[in-house]
């Protein structure tokens, strides 16, 4: 079974910046596509990035580019997010997820092609 463990959320403020990382168990994290979600208190889960396998290409919903870099590391079965330039409407629980279906940036940003999921971990930012 494959897990995802989320880290590195917290409270900051607008303009500030977070690291995310998710961690994935398991021998096949090169074979993923991971991509980031998150859910905002009464609205619906949104994609935010994801990457793809070899050559790591990327893509982002368009109110986080030029302020998220997706990145992974196979080394360390590790996919982060770097945030720069929070707003409040980041604000959100975010959760990593990794699939082994997506094979576009169509489908890398929908949510059902994705197999495993993490809990999520919230980030808050004050304004």
């Amino acid at each position: 079974q494959v897990q995802l463990v989320e880290s590195g959320g917290g409270l900051v403020q607008t303009g500030g910046s977070l690291r995310l990382a998710c961690a994935v168990s398991g021998r096949s994290f090169s074979s993923y596509v991971m991509g980031w979600f998150r859910q905002a208190p009464g609205k619906e889960r949104e994609f935010v990035a994801a990457i793809s396998t070899s050559p790591h290409s990327t893509y982002y919903t368009d109110s986080v580019k030029g302020r998220f870099t997706i990145s992974r590391d196979n080394a360390k079965n590790t996919v982060y997010l770097q945030m720069n330039s929070l707003k409040p409407e980041d604000t959100a629980v975010y959760s990593c997820a990794a699939s082994r279906r997506a094979y576009d940036s169509r489908t890398y940003g929908a949510s059902y092609m994705y197999d495993f999921w993490g809990q999520g971990t919230q980030v808050s930012v004050s304004s």
